[in-house]
């Protein structure tokens, strides 16, 4: 081979050398620069035990309108949570009191959705807005409730609209009578734990506790007795024409704050944020169905395959149940602040 022939074949082997590397080089480089996706969702809490309650609800694909009501519930809790830690860094919980109210509320939450470890026969996985795969003759799961439902819904004193508020009455008393239950028996398990264990909280004090935990369970009972007084009343007599409110929640805070003796001034200032309040709530409801609509539409685009309108779908789903969400959590901080508030105030005439 001369010379010349060589050198050629050299600068040919460089050539495609230096190609090789270019090419090889520029792609590792690229995946060397570019950010991986950690494959990891968003943490969606502070307090690590509330993440792993959301965690499970997505894993468990709870009903869209379902999780955003766990989302709102788990963030009054958290913000609850947070402060009492700071009370107790200050030590003002030292009888443990405030913390042993936010471990049974955390208990309900767990009950409530499902997540208690025991098979859950309280019904409160379907999407309360639709209840079409619901037996009509037992939509309530009480007796009591059912057959009141049934005679009134057959009487033919309501229309369409008032069984529609009626019922939301209706499903109201029975999420109450749930949570009831629920923190009746966390309280009977609580109870045991305690005679069963060695705790410094002894005599006086751990008498006390116990006592204040059957107040609150005889106080939720008193609650659930007259609000099932209202719906015997309202199934035998209808709506009244000059009812001040048509939400269930609302209703109950008026009633309260009227049974709480409070004076003509303060009930009417009270009157006016309860009617903003109903104005929420109804946004809230409004939202909920476009949520429950908008996951029907989403699950029927998926079946079609179309993977850029899949997308846009998705985008809007996601943009609107975080909108609930936040919704959810607004005005069920509202209604806490508004029950504070109401407790409050009869507190203070009761004591003059």
């Amino acid at each position: 081979m001369t010379l010349n022939k060589m050198r050629m074949c050299s600068l040919v082997v460089m050539l495609i050398s230096s190609l090789c590397i270019g090419v090889f080089g520029s792609k590792y480089s690229k995946e060397l620069n570019e950010p991986k996706p950690s494959g990891k969702s968003p943490v969606e809490f502070r307090i690590a035990k509330l993440n792993q309650v959301w965690e499970k609800a997505i894993r468990m694909q709870l009903p869209p309108v379902r999780q955003s009501e766990l989302h709102s519930d788990l963030k009054i809790l958290e913000k609850d949570e947070l402060q009492w830690k700071k009370l107790k860094a200050e030590g003002l919980d030292e009888d443990g009191e405030k913390e042993a109210a936010l471990r049974r509320r955390f208990n309900v939450i767990l009950a409530k959705y499902g997540m208690d470890g025991k098979k859950d026969t309280r019904g409160l996985e379907s999407n309360s807005l639709k209840d079409h795969d619901v037996n009509e003759g037992d939509m309530f799961e009480d007796p009591r409730l059912d057959k009141l439902w049934n005679k009134a819904k057959s009487s033919g004193k309501f229309s369409e609209e008032e069984l529609l508020s009626l019922k939301r009455e209706f499903q109201h008393h029975k999420e109450k009578l749930q949570e009831y239950n629920i923190m009746m028996d966390t309280v009977s398990r609580t109870e045991e734990i305690h005679k069963n264990e060695i705790s410094p909280l002894q005599g006086d004090t751990k008498e006390h506790a116990l006592h204040r935990k059957h107040t609150e369970l005889k106080e939720s009972m008193r609650s659930l007795n007259q609000g099932f007084e209202r719906l015997r009343k309202l199934s035998h007599e209808g709506f009244s024409a000059d009812s001040e409110f048509k939400e269930p929640r609302v209703i109950e805070l008026w009633e309260t704050a009227r049974r709480a003796n409070l004076s003509d001034d303060e009930l009417e200032s009270l009157k006016e944020e309860l009617k903003h309040f109903e104005t929420k709530v109804e946004k809230h409801q409004h939202y909920q169905e476009q949520l429950d609509l908008s996951h029907q539409k989403l699950k029927h685009v998926e079946t079609l395959g179309d993977k850029e309108h899949i997308y846009r779908t998705k985008e809007k789903y996601n943009s609107l149940a975080e909108k609930t969400r936040e919704m959810g959590y607004k005005m069920k901080k509202h209604m806490q602040d508004l029950t504070s508030k109401i407790s409050r105030n009869a507190r203070h005439h009761n004591e003059l």
